[in-house]
């Protein structure tokens, strides 16, 4: 569980990697928007696990291999943003949230399901 000073960093984090993705982020990735939709920080505040998720985007694991390549000048920027809040800047560690996919995919199978034909309830036989 996260304590209140890894959440309070999470999300200062999430919220300025979110600018700079706005605003730079078609440098990275042309045509395409990057949502930050959740950010983990480690115990000792070093490592953030930032999670994209990406709209007009046909391949999304070239999306976050393309990030991954260019952590380092990201996390330059953050630093930027951040230097008066924070002592480290943490390492970027990028991953795809594919938590919408899954929500999709699991109203197909609903939806698939609600369509079938119901079957009927058999009666009860007493011996």
């Amino acid at each position: 569980m996260e304590t209140k000073r890894q959440q309070k960093f999470a999300g200062i984090i999430q919220k300025d990697l979110a600018e700079i993705f706005q605003r730079e982020g078609s440098n990275y990735l042309p045509n395409t928007m990057v949502t930050v939709t959740k950010v983990r920080i480690t115990p000792d505040l070093a490592i953030a696990r930032v999670y994209l998720s990406f709209f007009n985007s046909s391949n999304p694991t070239l999306a976050i291999n393309t990030l991954k390549s260019h952590a380092g000048e990201i996390r330059y920027k953050l630093g930027a943003k951040i230097r008066d809040q924070a002592r480290i800047v943490p390492q970027l560690d990028f991953f795809l949230d594919d938590t919408s996919e899954y929500v999709q995919h699991m109203e197909k199978i609903f939806d698939k399901i609600s369509k079938e034909p119901r079957q009927p309830d058999e009666p009860a036989t007493e011996e």
